[in-house]
């Protein structure tokens, strides 16, 4: 029986340490390639991270279910852990490519591309009221983002993410289809998502986008597996 050592935080928390998407991070020279999927279903997480090399900050992302070659909170979340550990790194390289990392205070941001994201299928509601009411057990297949504005005018919405194909009954906090809802709607955003989760984007020139937040540190865990 493997026993698995992993940090968990907690990515896109609010101002007052709040909420936020727990992820667990795992080092990767410790689990073999072909056991990570095994691995992160055994956590149970929406995201695990396995870090590879901490100085070029190489991770590969998984949910329970698949891989993704990238995704919003873990890489968040795995950048501020790396810099908390002492690496500092100015990029994370994923499988979909290269993600620029920034700072700002307690704030850290990354850098993607729309096209990394899953096809998310996007369902824009009346109100928030319809978002908060919506029921995840009504959506079987896919990956669907719901979601309200709440102040158009300054690019706020409330949302709720459900994604049972990646074997994750809601998502508390989704970077990666924050990053594709600002590509659509080619503006900067302030969401929040779940239970009170809260995710800032930015729309930068040739399709690149940031999505950032704050994270916390929960803990270190052990399983066995």
């Amino acid at each position: 029986m493997a026993v698995v050592h992993h940090d968990v935080v907690r990515v896109f928390v609010d101002d007052r340490g709040r909420h936020g998407n727990a992820l667990a991070i795992v080092d990767g020279l410790l689990v073999n390639a072909a056991d990570r999927q095994a691995v992160a279903a055994a956590l149970g997480f929406s995201e695990t991270v396995f870090v590879d090399d901490v100085e070029r900050g190489r991770v590969q992302i998984f949910t329970p279910a698949v891989e993704l070659p990238f995704a919003g909170h873990p890489t968040v979340g795995v950048a501020w852990w790396l810099a908390q550990e002492g690496h500092d790194v100015g990029r994370l390289e994923v499988p979909a490519g290269e993600v620029l990392v920034e700072r700002d205070g307690a704030v850290t941001r990354v850098r993607a591309r729309p096209e990394w994201t899953p096809a998310f299928i996007w369902h824009e509601m009346g109100s928030e009221v319809e978002v908060e009411a919506a029921d995840p057990s009504e959506y079987t297949t896919g990956q669907h983002y719901l979601w309200a504005w709440t102040d158009r005018e300054r690019g706020a919405l409330r949302s709720r993410m459900f994604a049972p194909a990646m074997g994750i009954v809601e998502d508390e906090a989704t970077g990666a289809a924050a990053i594709a809802l600002t590509a659509r709607q080619g503006r900067a955003l302030d969401i929040t998502q779940g239970r009170g989760s809260r995710i800032a984007t930015t729309s930068q020139a040739d399709g690149w986008a940031t999505v950032g937040g704050r994270v916390l540190l929960e803990g270190h865990r052990t399983i066995e597996r």
